[in-house]
């Protein structure tokens, strides 16, 4: 069965970096929110193996959208790796704090995603 990754990020751009990327790899299936409340409406429609969030978003930021799913005993499972523009050790620290699993920093180096990826979800 494949993986399903969701992309939460309101650039286009980076959305559509990633899932290039994971499509590339053609071992998983992926979603697209621009924003965190987005997010919300789609988690339900999973389940997701892997969800990539950004940090500074309009509506719901990713720290609130990461405090969220690691609240929710139906989301908590589900590694979550911040992509930001932000270099602030605060924000990094911050959504390690809350749960994520790892960080990358904009702009995204391809390989870094895909090894990110497949360290995140044991391949």
């Amino acid at each position: 069965m494949r993986k399903r990754i969701l992309i939460v990020d309101d650039s286009e751009m980076t959305r559509r970096l990633i899932s290039t990327a994971v499509r590339g790899l053609g071992e998983f299936e992926f979603e697209e929110a621009k924003d965190g409340f987005e997010a919300l409406q789609k988690l339900p429609a999973g389940p997701f193996d892997l969800l990539f969030v950004d940090i500074n978003m309009p509506n719901i930021n990713g720290l609130e959208l990461i405090d969220y799913c690691k609240q929710s005993e139906h989301y908590q499972h589900i590694p979550i790796i911040i992509i930001s523009t932000e270099d602030s050790l605060r924000d990094q620290q911050k959504g390690l704090e809350l749960g994520a699993s790892d960080f990358l920093m904009k702009p995204i180096q391809l390989d870094r995603l895909i090894a990110v990826i497949k360290n995140t979800l044991g391949q």
